[in-house]
């Protein structure tokens, strides 16, 4: 059984509109979720290690006021369209587009106000909660109405976060969390003690701005090489690797399919990624630099947490040899990805 409680959390700025916050705990045996009707966050995620003792594995703040500050997208979704699109531009049916740049030349997450930073209306479920939002056509620069539904729901150990989307006119879309993982717990100082695995034969190579080149590599041979556990640390040294910020290509399938595998040894605590997508970013927090004060006060330093963010490829709407970006008027965008505990 799934417990869910509805509770307010905050309110946002009176120049953002003032409207409550509200967040839903919900909590079963083994885990407890907190998400906020602002952005769809997850705000804390609680799991038991060996010990039995639960502890908070994501980072996030304690007030509304931390999330409407600039922070790098703590627990939120991101929409339109996650990850980089090149100079914030595309072309539809002969017409350009041009999105705000906010990632230096190119647009990051949906642009200036994605979908990360207003407030979803939120009808709770029996085992869960179901955010809706209307993103008007224009938003952002982006064409046509756009209906969204985000819905997480809780069953054991397993949390569930289901995407459906349908358009007015043809749109790029491409919709995933962005919560910051520390199995160690949030606030522990680095991820180099955790144990990654990614089910992916190939790579995305980025240029200097973190856009792919277009070229899909092998990971054969190479630091991009996770089909068995490395220890993070000591793998990221072996090949002088900076940080991960790269997209890995999953098998093409409707299907759901394990992708993604995290381990903490010390706390023996575990999570595995399933997801019908076609793409996960592996991001390890190299852009944290101890300037954010989180959840009771803790920083936040450079390669503190790890990011799984399960999507289509970037840039795909400029990359016609990538998956379709585009969805059309009459279709729906279904997607779903499982967090397992």
């Amino acid at each position: 059984m799934t417990e869910v409680k509805r509770e307010v959390f905050g309110q946002m700025p009176q120049e953002e509109g003032g409207e409550v916050v509200e967040k839903f705990v919900l909590k079963s045996d083994s885990v407890k979720v907190e998400i906020l009707s602002l952005g769809c966050i997850i705000a804390a995620l609680e799991t038991k290690g060996r010990d039995g003792e639960f502890s908070d594995v994501v980072l996030g703040f304690d007030t509304v006021e931390g999330y409407t500050r600039k922070h790098p997208f703590f627990g939120a979704v991101m929409g339109r369209v996650a990850n980089r699109i090149a100079k914030g531009r595309f072309t539809l049916d002969g017409k350009e587009y041009q999105l705000f740049l906010n990632n230096g030349p190119n647009s990051l997450h949906g642009g200036a106000r994605g979908f990360d930073k207003v407030v979803w209306s939120p009808q709770v479920l029996p085992n869960g909660v179901c955010f809706f939002r209307l993103s008007p056509d224009g938003e952002e620069g982006y064409p046509g109405d756009l209906k969204v539904w985000v819905t997480y729901t809780l069953s054991g150990g397993e949390l569930a976060i289901n995407y459906r989307a349908q358009t007015s006119k043809t749109t790029p879309i491409s919709l995933t969390n962005h919560a910051y993982f520390n199995l160690a717990g949030q606030g522990s100082r680095d991820i180099y003690d955790h144990e990654i695995s990614i089910e992916a034969n190939y790579y995305l190579p980025v240029d200097d701005t973190k856009i792919p080149t277009g070229e899909v590599a092998a990971v054969q041979g190479t630091g991009f090489d996770l089909r068995q556990p490395v220890e993070l640390g000591k793998h990221l040294q072996k090949f002088r690797l900076e940080g991960f910020d790269h997209n890995f290509c999953l098998q093409q399938m409707q299907a759901r399919r394990l992708v993604a595998r995290a381990h903490h040894p010390p706390t023996g605590r575990a999570m595995e990624v399933h997801t019908t997508q076609p793409g996960i970013q592996f991001y390890t927090g190299n852009n944290l630099d101890g300037s954010l004060k989180g959840k009771g006060t803790v920083t936040y330093p450079k390669h503190s947490a790890f990011c799984l963010e399960t999507q289509n490829w970037p840039d795909a709407v400029n990359k016609p040899h990538f998956p379709n970006a585009l969805l059309q008027p009459g279709e729906e965008y279904n997607h779903t990805t499982w967090l397992v505990f």
